[in-house]
C-alpha cells in the first residue's frame, strides 16, 4: 500500500547571519544600502540599534531596512552600544566601534556577559586599538576608536568564528587592510559566507591555508535581498523528517550561501529523507522510519546540533554527535541543555566534553527548561510532534530569532492535517 504523504509550505524569516553581516557592511559602505526582507527579531534589532548608536543611521521600515554608510567608520563622539542577548552584535560591533572617532561602551545582558570575548579583544589590541574589559575578557567593554592602520594579526577562532568574521568585515576600512593568521577555527561555512558577502559589496578577500588577506577598500552600497534563515529552516525540515510528511521552505535554494543548509542536504538525507533543492526553495520529505546516521561531525554546522539531537530518539539506532565543544559556550551550555531536556522526556543520553550520544526511544511529556535559549525551545518543539505533553518553561525566548515561530509551527501542523 502506498504511503500517503502530506505537503505544506513553511515561511521562514530572513537569515540572522546574513542580516547582521549586511548591516555592518552597509554601515561602512559608500552610499545608502537597502536591505530587503531582513530578519526582524530581537537579535537583529539589537544589532541595527547598535549600528545607529554609533552614528550610522538605520531606518527600519516594513520589509526594507535602509542604512546610510560611512567608509570612514562611526561618527559618534561617544555612545553606549547595548547588545541585549545578541552574541553576533557583541562580537561584531566592537570591531566596528574600533574604526570610530570616539569612546564607546559595549555592553549586553547577563547572559552575554558570561560569554568569552578574549580572542577578539586580543586581536584588536594587536592592532593598537584601546580596549578595556571590566571582567577579564568579558563584557562590558570600553573601546577607544581611532585610525586603525591594520597589518598582520593572529587570531584563535576555535571557540567562535564570529571573532574572525568581525575582523574581516572591518578590515577594508583599515589603512593597510588586514592579514589574519588563523590558529584554529570552527564553523568554517560562516566565514565563507562572510567573504562571499564582502565580494557582493565590492571587496575581494583571499583565503589560502590558514591565512585570510583583506585588502583596503570601500564597500559599494547596493540593494541586497536577505535569503531565508537556514538554521531556522532546520526545525521545519526536521518536522517533516519525524512525521513522514513534506515541507517546502521558500527563500532557500541551490544558490544558498549558508552552510547550515547542509543539515538538510547531508544529515537528513543520510537519515533517509528525500531532499530536493530548487532555484528558490527546498523541499524535505521524511521516510517511514528515520535511519540513524551513526556518528555526525557537526563542527561546521553546530547551530543545528540540537535539531539533530531533538529528532535522534526517533531514529532506528543511537545517534552520536561529535566535535561540538563550542556548543558549551553559546547562549547556554547546549550539550548539557539538550541532553537534560531529552532526559526530562525519558530519553537516555551520554555526553563528553565535545560530544553527545542519544539512544532511540519514545519521549514522554515533561517541562523543558529552555535556559532562555531559542534553539532549545525550537528543537524540543520538533520532538513534541510525536510526544504529547512536552511543555516549554519559556516559549517566548524564540523572539531572539523568530518571534512568530510557534504560530508558523502550528500552521504547518494544521496544513498537514488538512492536506
Amino acid at each position: 500500500m502506498t504511503r500517503a504523504i502530506r505537503q505544506a509550505t513553511a515561511r521562514v524569516p530572513g537569515s540572522k547571519s546574513v542580516t547582521a553581516r549586511a548591516l555592518l557592511i552597509a554601515a561602512l559602505a559608500d552610499g545608502t544600502t537597502r536591505l530587503r526582507e531582513p530578519l526582524v527579531a530581537a537579535d537583529t534589532v539589537a544589532f541595527a540599534e547598535g549600528v545607529a548608536s554609533l552614528g550610522l543611521p538605520v531606518t527600519r521600515d516594513a520589509g526594507v531596512w535602509t542604512v546610510t554608510g560611512d567608509p570612514g567608520g562611526p561618527s559618534a563622539a561617544a555612545a553606549t552600544v547595548w547588545c541585549h542577548d545578541s552574541g553576533t552584535a557583541a562580537r561584531f560591533l566592537p570591531a566596528l566601534a574600533a574604526l570610530g572617532r570616539g569612546e564607546y561602551v559595549v555592553d549586553a545582558s547577563a547572559q552575554m556577559r558570561a560569554r568569552p570575548m578574549g580572542p577578539l579583544l586580543d586581536a584588536l589590541r594587536q592592532l593598537g586599538v584601546g580596549v578595556q574589559a571590566q571582567e577579564g575578557d568579558r563584557l562590558p567593554l570600553v573601546v577607544r576608536g581611532g585610525r586603525v592602520s591594520g597589518g598582520t594579526v593572529r587570531l584563535d577562532a576555535g571557540v567562535s568564528s564570529q571573532y574572525l568574521t568581525a575582523l574581516c568585515l572591518a578590515a577594508p576600512a583599515m589603512e593597510k587592510g588586514l592579514r589574519i593568521e588563523i590558529e584554529d577555527i570552527v564553523s568554517v561555512p560562516y566565514v565563507e559566507l562572510t567573504l562571499a558577502m564582502m565580494r557582493d559589496f565590492g571587496v575581494d578577500a583571499t583565503w589560502e591555508g590558514s591565512t585570510i588577506v583583506v585588502p583596503p577598500g570601500t564597500y559599494q552600497a547596493r540593494e541586497y535581498r536577505i535569503e531565508a534563515d537556514a538554521s531556522t529552516a532546520s526545525y521545519f525540515f526536521a518536522a517533516a523528517a519525524v512525521t513522514g510528511n513534506t515541507v517546502v521552505v521558500p527563500g532557500l535554494g541551490r544558490h544558498c550561501v549558508q552552510g547550515d543548509l547542509r543539515f538538510a542536504t547531508e544529515v537528513l538525507a543520510s537519515m533517509g529523507c528525500r531532499v530536493e533543492v530548487g532555484a528558490d526553495e527546498v523541499a524535505v520529505t521524511g521516510p517511514e522510519r528515520l535511519r540513524s546516521p551513526g556518528e555526525v561531525v557537526m563542527r561546521d554546522i553546530s547551530d543545528t546540533m540540537m535539531t539533530l539531537a531533538a529528532i535522534a530518539p526517533y531514529a532506528d539506532a543511537p545517534v552520536r554527535i561529535t566535535d561540538v565543544a563550542n556548543c558549551r559556550v553559546k547562549e547556554s551550555d547546549r550539550i548539557d541543555a539538550i541532553t537534560t531536556a531529552l532526559g526530562v522526556c525519558g530519553i537516555t543520553t551520554r555526553t563528553g566534553p565535545d560530544w553527545l550520544e542519544i539512544e532511540p526511544g519514545q519521549p514522554h511529556g515533561g517541562v523543558v527548561e529552555t535556559r532562555a535559549d531559542h534553539r532549545i525551545a525550537m528543537s524540543m518543539s520538533v520532538t513534541g510532534l510525536r510526544a504529547a505533553g512536552i511543555e516549554l518553561d519559556d516559549p517566548s525566548c524564540v523572539a531572539k530569532t523568530f518571534p512568530g515561530f510557534h504560530e508558523e509551527f502550528a500552521a504547518l501542523r494544521t496544513a498537514w492535517a488538512r492536506s
